[in-house]
Formats: C-alpha cells, structure tokens, sequence
C-alpha cells in the first residue's frame, strides 16, 4: 500500500459499465471479454488498493490535457535518443521505443518474493557455470544431461579450467517474469549474457516525472537512478587481484548495434569510458585503452558484444568487433570480463527446464519462482507430444530471441504450424515448446482510451559477493491487439515500474 499524505485518502475513480476509466479517456469494449489477470482492475471493475489515487488523480486531468502530454513526453523521447533498431526490416529501422503512461505498480509483498526469488536463481545459475566449467558435479550426477549442455551453442569450451575473479559468471542479469490467470509470477527465462533493457527503465522514470509529474502525488516509490552507481560498484568489485582502483570500461559493438544507445547512458551515468574495439590493445596480456596521452590500462570491460566477437584468435576470425589477444589477457586474469565468456549455456533456452533442479542440487532448497511447464523436444514422448497439439503451443528456437523463430500455435495458420513441425522433427535439440499463458494484462493508452495489453517484467540483479536487485524493473507491454509477444522487435512498448516504498 503506497504511503498516503495524512487526511488525503484515495478515493475510487468513477465507472462505466463496470471498469474504472481515467476522465474522458474511456475504456475498451475489450475488457468486458478479458479473463486475463489485470495489474490495475479488479474482476468487478474496481482499482486494486494500490492504483486507486492513480486513477483519482488521472480522473481528475481533462482528456485534452492527458493527450498533450503524452505527445510531449514522445517528443522528449525522441529528444533524447531513446531509441531501438529493427533489424528484420529492410531498412533496418530506428525508432523511438514506445512509452505508455499508465505506470505498473507492485506492492512491497509483491517485490519481495520477487527478489528472494531471484537471488536464489541466481546464485544457482552462477554455480552452475562454475561447476560446469570446473568439476562438472551435476553432469556427473546425471541430474541434467551432459549432451544438452555440451550440444549448446553458447557452451565455451576455451572456460574450462579457467578461474575468473572472485568465481563470479554474471555480474549482470535479467530474469524474464510473467503472470499467469492466477496472478501467479513465473520465470519464462534467464539473460545470462548481456541482458538490455535498463537504459527504458531509467529514461521512463525521467520523461513521467517530466510530463506528469501529478501521478507521484500520494505515492512513495523507490528510486531507479541510482542502478549505474550499483552497476559500477559490481564491477569495480571484481576487478583482477591487486588492483585497488580499477579502470572500468564500457566495449560497445558501435552505433549500428541496437543497444547503442544504452551502452552511451551507461558508461555517461557511470562515469567511464565507452569504447569500440578499435579503442583497445593487448600488449603482454594486459589490455589496455588507446588514449590521447598515450595507453591507460583497463582492468574491467563490461562488454556489450557477443562471444563469438571479443576475440579473433579464439573466435570469428574475420571479427573486427573485438580486441586481439583479449582472451589470453582473460584467462591469465589480467583483465576482467563482465559477464563472463560462456556464460550463455545458462540461460540456453534447452537448459531452462533444469534450472529448479540446479536450485535444489547446488543450494539444498526449494525453489521460490515456478518455472513455466516446459517440454523438451529432445525427448521422444515430450516432442511427439508437442507435435500432436501445436494449437495449444507456443515453440521457440532456443539459438533466437527478441521475439524471433517462435511459433505462436494458437494464432499460426495450418502451414506454419506444418513448417514447425518439420523443423522441429529434423532439429529436435533447437526448440521446446511452452503452453500458451495468458499473460496479465495493463490498462494502456491506445487510442485516447485504456485498452488491455498484456505484459511482462525484468528485473534485473546484480552479483559480486552477493546478489542484489534494484527495484529498477522493465515492463514490456505488447501493444498490438491480443498479442503476447512484448518484445519491442515484434511492436511492443514498455511502462515505468513502480515497486512502493514499505
């Protein structure tokens, strides 16, 4: 429950035909069909407890106002560079990430399983990468399969044997949330690798000041500007041996990537260089920066490129990303990598299904956030169930992302769902396939009314001698109709992330 000012409590917004609308704004006929779990609406129409002065405070703005300032605030995104790429579109499209001003708020309670939840998942995730990397305990044991992890695309085997400072894989992580019908919260995956998406958080929180500052009236909700300051304590944190005030870096694959412009706000608001790798040398294993007076020794790289780029000795030998050299520098631990090299076999989609059982076998406990029920298509029962009733599945490639080389059955046609089939029966180790949830859905401004989109969550967690999770999360909203797919590659948007104050 927010924090209310004495003598000032919320009162109910108006309703129409059962659901409360925000002024003249309206709200979509389509609400009346909706058996989804809402964040904001009760089944009888009413604001949950928590979002009732947003709404009193929106039913009191006139709908004129409203839709000015939601120009407003798109044009001080676009002001400000906050954009995203599409690279399926011919043009390889730029554009501004879209932003939706109806907040998602989650109570104290609320983010606190989140975070126990994700601590521990987490913690099992970096043991994991540790353990498979060293003594392969659990491949040993046979409590997952030594030919998943080996037949993995983003297994290193250049990491074996190699002890990376402080036994900390990922510095940096963002785990994928949903809720189902029940308003239940569960996984549907792990970033391991170098997970985007903190940049929108920081810049929705700015522009919703900016343009309404009114809907903070009433509430107290954690700050997310001080995530760069954490981000750099983590990496300074695992600095090589003996050196007691690190050169921290920011390696960006350069202004085409679509991230680029979270890689510019990062090393900006940490205070540390971005650089390319043309900006970097190797010299005797230790990596250093190309400066104007001359080379300064870099001692962390929070690197933004993938694997198979850091280094054309190791990796693509035709790279021009990366540096020359840098592995060796990372394997004679004269140079910090973060996140770890290999550390993508964690959240490989084919070995999501084990993480309960990493939970179990490397910290004795139960797991706290559920998986989604996940079938393996390697598994000749599982898959010839699958191929049985792909209606009812949603099947991912688990070498894509962002939304792509999915199968979304229940809105595919016959001859998707045939070409799906055959790549799956040809390819069973690339795809599993997950029912499909109805995703909780948010009231969204589309069209000058509040519409049900459905969304997601990432947070995002830090590990250096433990994890944290600042209360900075990303929710993605699918802004088409019915969609649920909320990446921004596949026209989704995303909102400001409210966790209250206790």
């Amino acid at each position: 429950m927010p924090r209310l000012r004495r003598n000032d409590r919320p009162r109910a917004a108006p309703a129409t035909g059962g659901r409360t609308h925000a002024s003249g704004l309206g709200v979509d006929p389509a609400y009346a069909r909706a058996t989804q779990y809402d964040e904001l609406f009760l089944p009888d129409g009413s604001p949950r407890e928590h979002y009732a002065q947003l709404m009193a405070t929106l039913a009191a703005l006139p709908r004129d106002e409203i839709l000015a300032r939601v120009q407003s605030i798109n044009t001080m995104l676009l002001q400000r560079g906050v954009t995203f790429t599409v690279y399926a579109e011919a043009s390889g499209t730029e554009r501004v990430f879209p932003f939706d001003i109806i907040p998602r708020i989650l109570t104290t309670a609320e983010w606190d399983r989140i975070d126990r939840g994700i601590v521990q998942r987490v913690r099992a995730l970096n043991a994991f990468l540790h353990d498979v990397y060293h003594d392969e305990r659990i491949l040993r044991e046979r409590r997952i399969p030594r030919e998943i992890v080996y037949s993995s695309k983003s297994f290193c085997a250049e990491m074996i044997g190699v002890d990376v400072a402080g036994d900390v894989y990922v510095h940096v992580s963002g785990i994928d949330l949903i809720r189902d019908e029940n308003g239940t919260f569960l996984v549907l995956e792990d970033n391991c690798r170098s997970p985007s998406g903190i940049s929108y958080v920081l810049e929705n929180r700015t522009v919703l000041k900016r343009g309404f500052p009114d809907v903070f009236r009433n509430y107290e909700v954690c700050p997310v500007d001080d995530y760069p300051s954490r981000l750099l304590r983590v990496l300074r944190h695992c600095a090589p041996a003996g050196v007691s005030q690190p050169n921290v870096v920011v390696l960006t694959p350069g202004i085409h990537n679509s991230a680029y412009f979270e890689h510019t706000l990062l090393a900006r608001r940490m205070g540390v260089e971005l650089v390319e790798g043309r900006d970097l040398i190797v010299v005797d294993n230790v990596a250093y920066v190309r400066t104007t007076h001359g080379l300064e020794r870099v001692d962390v790289i929070y690197r933004r490129i993938d694997d198979d780029y850091l280094d054309p000795l190791y990796f693509h030998s035709e790279s021009t990303l990366g540096v020359t050299g840098l592995m060796n520098a990372y394997r004679a631990g004269k140079v910090t990598l973060a996140n770890a090299i290999g550390t993508g076999v964690a959240d490989d989609k084919a070995l999501y299904p084990y993480v309960p059982e990493m939970i179990r076998f490397y910290l004795g406990e139960t797991p706290l956030l559920e998986n989604v029920l996940t079938f393996d298509c390697t598994n000749d029962v599982q898959r010839r169930h699958v191929l049985d009733n792909l209606d009812k599945f949603v099947v991912k490639n688990v070498n894509a992302s962002g939304g792509y080389g999915m199968l979304m059955g229940a809105f595919a046609s016959a001859a998707e769902r045939t070409l799906f089939a055959a790549l799956v029966a040809e390819r069973p180790r690339d795809f599993i396939a997950q029912p499909t949830i109805q995703l909780s859905s948010a009231p969204t401004l589309i069209d000058g009314r509040l519409s049900p989109r459905r969304v997601d969550l990432r947070p995002f967690a830090l590990l250096s001698d433990s994890v944290e999770v600042p209360r900075a999360a990303l929710t993605r909203v699918a802004l088409r109709e019915d969609s649920l797919v909320v990446n921004s590659s596949q026209g989704g948007g995303s909102k400001d992330t409210w966790v209250l104050q206790a």
